[in-house]
């Protein structure tokens, strides 16, 4: 298998990890194979994909989820730059309710990593220039877009940037509490 799959903390969120065949010309990577990702026990059907641009280091987008029936399952990866990507489960019967997983994601480092359903997330750029590329099982709907505040003290994580100076969008810097929050998964 040329792909990689690792569990985190919470062991449904995976890195994964593509081999990269490298020679004098640079490298060549299979990021995605439905047969080796279902092998691995990831059986996602990829509907859509998504790439996005961060211009500035310290932007952080997220936590977001999609509400069922429009709940998706994400692949992320980081096309140029880094990135700190956030996973917090938000499944009301998960013994890992409000717990959170965080992996350096990097062009260099080619890792990329697997939020499945019932979970927020998100992300902070490390670097300027940031582009990142996911797919997702369900398409986007704006009617189950929702949000819980990235820098939430309730749940205290360590994005690895300085709170103080993030760049983040309107929706993002008014999305609500964690406690607030009443979960739909």
């Amino acid at each position: 298998m040329s792909i990689k799959v690792e569990p985190l903390k919470i062991a449904d969120v995976l890195l994964v990890t593509p081999q990269r065949f490298r020679d004098d010309r640079g490298f060549f990577s299979q990021t995605y194979s439905a047969a080796q990702f279902k092998a691995a026990g990831i059986d996602a059907d990829f509907v859509q994909d998504n790439h996005s641009l961060s211009r500035q280091a310290g932007t952080v987008r997220g936590l977001h989820f999609q509400a069922p029936p429009y709940a998706q399952a994400k692949l992320v990866r980081v096309l140029r730059g880094a990135i700190v990507d956030v996973a917090v489960d938000i499944r009301k019967t998960s013994p890992t309710y409000g717990k959170w997983v965080k992996a350096e994601l990097s062009a260099e480092n080619g890792v990329q990593i697997f939020v499945p359903r019932g979970f927020l997330h998100g992300f902070a750029t490390l670097q300027p220039d940031t582009e990142i590329a996911y797919k997702v099982d369900n398409p986007y709907s704006r009617e189950a877009d929702g949000a819980v505040l990235w820098n939430d003290s309730a749940l205290a994580i360590d994005w690895g940037i300085d709170a103080a100076s993030a760049i983040l969008s309107e929706k993002d810097a008014s999305a609500p509490a964690f406690g607030s929050f009443s979960s739909p998964f």
